[in-house]
């Protein structure tokens, strides 16, 4: 496994759509491991191919609705050619991106989805994701269509409102 660069915002590579996988062989295997691995040390929750300058429909997606007091830990989820084929509900909330550090937008996800998928080895399968899980798939299976957060959001966050939302969804805050 190694680490690879995320590209950034204006890079070309990040607004062009992403052809589907048809080779599930080592250079997928090594693709997806990259990007766990490049995922993970950015502290991210998600990653897509094209932010890793591989035009390919393949994303990884740290699902975070465990049961920790159980002794589960959070894992990463491997979508190759990823569609969402349901969604419910409505959240919204401050959303980032490793594409473009140090910027929030306030975005509007489904509270729910279910996506249809291959894993590595081409096997197809369906899954779903509630909360963060929901709008990390959503988030990432917008970038394998050349579209980043910042063409979905509301507005950007400024420092004060992000500190409010996090302190009011902490219970510390005053609610306003």
């Amino acid at each position: 496994m190694a680490l690879r660069n995320i590209l950034k915002e204006g890079d070309e590579t990040l607004e062009k759509h992403c052809r589907p996988v048809t080779s599930f062989d080592r250079r997928l295997h090594d693709l997806l491991d990259d990007m766990a691995e490049t995922m993970n040390d950015a502290d991210g929750v998600g990653l897509a191919a094209p932010q890793v300058g591989v035009l390919r429909r393949a994303v990884v997606v740290l699902e975070t609705n465990v049961d920790e007091e159980a002794g589960e830990e959070p894992y990463v989820i491997e979508l190759v050619n990823p569609e969402v084929i349901e969604a419910a509900g409505e959240q919204e909330g401050p959303e980032g991106c490793l594409s473009v550090p140090g910027v929030y937008g306030w975005v509007k996800r489904p509270e729910h989805v279910r996506v249809r998928a291959q894993d590595r080895n081409g096997e197809f399968f369906e899954l779903e994701g509630d909360g963060l899980t929901a709008r990390a798939f959503c988030h990432e299976i917008a970038h394998l269509e050349g579209q980043l957060f910042l063409d979905v959001m509301d507005h950007v966050m400024s420092d004060e409102e992000l500190e409010a939302y996090y302190e009011d969804e902490n219970g510390d805050g005053d609610g306003a």
